[in-house]
């Protein structure tokens, strides 16, 4: 597994993303790794055509990541007869959004977009999560 500082020397391609996000899913709680039981994580190019018109976008850099699937809470009212839920980790977006910050290590990027879908998973709203960052700054 290969660790990365700010700046590659190469664009980094799917399976950079992919160790990325292990290494960040790795780093978290363990009682937070555990609670995300099913999810299956995957990273894609972009988002599929389809995938934006569902959610009323009309260009793949505006997604970043996605969820799909249930929340834990009706996994588990469900005894798990549904499909896994999925983290969708969207690559062009992600060094799109990378590349113009220019303040955060691509690492941290993938960090940030992985912990915002699994918190969907979680039964987080994004005004939830909006929130908890803000009271998260307000602390440093």
């Amino acid at each position: 597994m290969q660790t990365y500082s700010f700046s590659l020397p190469r664009e980094p391609d799917l399976d950079d993303l992919a160790d990325l996000a292990e290494q960040a899913f790795a780093r978290l709680p363990e009682p937070f790794r555990i609670a995300c039981g099913r999810v299956v994580f995957r990273v894609a190019e972009a988002a599929d055509p389809a995938t934006l018109r569902a959610l009323g976008l009309s260009h793949p850099l505006q997604l970043a990541g996605l969820y799909r699937g249930a929340s834990v809470r009706l996994e588990i009212a469900n005894s798990g007869h549904l499909p896994p839920p999925e983290v969708w980790l969207y690559r062009a977006a992600i060094v799109q959004e990378w590349r113009s910050r220019g303040n955060v290590s691509l690492a941290d990027m993938v960090s940030h977009v992985l912990v915002h879908e699994i918190g969907h998973h979680m039964g987080l709203s994004d005004a939830d999560m909006a929130r908890l960052e803000a009271e998260d700054e307000a602390a440093d």
